[in-house]
């Protein structure tokens, strides 16, 4: 599933749990009523793209975090 502005919160969450602490810091409300991620941002006037490509990056630090627990020598490359 790829997540955009229309997307309702919770299925960011559902999706992305990681993304609940971005959501927390910024007062994004996850539970209730099925609020799209833009209509959330605009309710607390928060920068849509800025909120997205928060969003984005921890789901991309989720998934290094999970390539190198599966690939443990990864940790001792060197970092370009």
């Amino acid at each position: 599933m790829d997540c955009h502005l229309d997307t309702c919160v919770i299925d960011w969450v559902a999706e992305y749990p990681e993304t609940l602490a971005v959501l927390d810091a910024y007062g994004i409300d996850y539970c209730c009523g099925g609020k799209s991620l833009g209509f959330a941002c605009r309710e607390r006037r928060l920068d849509t793209r800025m909120i997205l490509a928060v969003l984005r990056q921890a789901i991309v630090r989720r998934r290094e975090h999970e390539a190198r627990d599966a690939h443990p020598f990864l940790d001792r490359l060197p970092d370009n």
